[in-house]
């Protein structure tokens, strides 16, 4: 039976995702978030991976329970533990997932090195990382912290086993010299078949004696779970960066394009010119039509009053005394 399933990875990723977008995050601090970013994905990767098979062999199971993703804090020390099976033997299979996706190499000094494109970096050794994980689990139980069963007054001890389970797809470089808890690195698929060849494989004849009800067993794993205290991180602080952003400048407008400007009026300092006025026709010569001498506008004016007897012309004064019109 699943009890736990790991945590969401997802808004980690998030958070290191938008710190890459910060302008003050350098070359230096977004290689390292971006290596965290994947180191995150390759975990969760494996975990996953593991998890898959123990839910195939395991997970309508009455007789097993799996925790995964457990982190443990006790008297100021913390496992991570990525998968924690319990059988009804009260035997607890401590397995730490690597997803080593080209492999690892184990030299006769029981060093670890993976490999990335082809050539060989150092990694800390999984035998030992889980050994701890082990010996803070033995100090929490011992410390009455979880309530373990017991028979006939007496408490029932778990019997903690390693396991160290490496990537399906990867290679296993063993060296020829012996190395202690080197069988246990397995491949995930690997893992139900070797969990029952070592149990088929038990003399102990106290083992029928430490059998637990499947009830106490799943009330026991839901304990331990209860103990899982996720951790969160200061990404930002992490990678030292500020904890705020710096302020973006707000983009400049674009420039309003200006109107076309008017003529300019005429500034105090320039002589206004008068317009220009409509040329006007020559004023008409008064003239006598007979005998074409200048007269006078009076003269004219008389001749004009007396169209009947002049016929609109103009005549002189001399020449008004024989006009005589038809």
């Amino acid at each position: 039976m699943i009890i736990k399933e790991a945590d969401d990875k997802k808004p980690a990723i998030r958070d290191l995702q938008a710190l890459l977008s910060r302008p003050d995050c350098k070359a230096d601090a977004r290689k390292r978030v971006e290596q965290e970013i994947r180191n995150i994905q390759a975990g969760a990767r494996g975990e996953e991976e593991a998890a898959y098979e123990m839910r195939v062999h395991w997970g309508e199971s009455k007789n097993w329970m799996a925790i995964n993703d457990l982190r443990i804090e006790h008297g100021g020390l913390v496992a991570q533990i990525d998968h924690l099976l319990i059988n009804r033997f009260l035997e607890m299979w401590v397995c730490e997932s690597k997803h080593f996706s080209e492999g690892i190499g184990i030299n006769e000094h029981g060093e670890f090195a993976a490999f990335f494109g082809g050539k060989p970096y150092g990694v800390p050794s999984p035998i030992e990382q889980n050994a701890k994980h082990i010996l803070i689990l033995r100090k929490l139980f011992d410390s009455g912290a979880v309530k373990l069963p017991t028979r006939l007054g007496f408490t029932i001890k778990p019997d903690l086993k390693s396991l160290v389970l490496v990537s399906k797809g990867a290679r296993i470089s063993r060296p020829k010299t012996k190395i202690d808890g080197i069988d246990a690195i397995i491949k995930n698929d690997q893992v139900f078949k070797f969990i029952d060849k070592v149990i088929d494989q038990s003399n102990n004849p106290l083992l029928m004696a430490k059998i637990i009800g499947q009830d106490t067993l799943e009330a026991l794993a839901r304990d331990i779970a209860k103990l899982h205290k996720p951790i969160t991180f200061d990404w930002v602080a992490r990678f030292g960066l500020p904890k705020e952003p710096p302020a973006v400048p707000a983009a400049k407008p674009e420039p309003t394009p200006e109107p076309p400007k008017a003529a300019a009026a005429p500034t105090t300092t320039e002589i206004a010119q008068p317009a220009a006025e409509p040329e006007q026709k020559p004023k008409q010569k008064l003239v006598c039509h007979s005998c074409g001498a200048s007269v006078t506008y009076n003269v004219a004016k008389f001749c004009w009053l007396n169209r009947p007897k002049f016929g609109g012309n103009i005549y002189c004064m001399d020449c008004q005394k024989t006009v005589s019109v038809a």
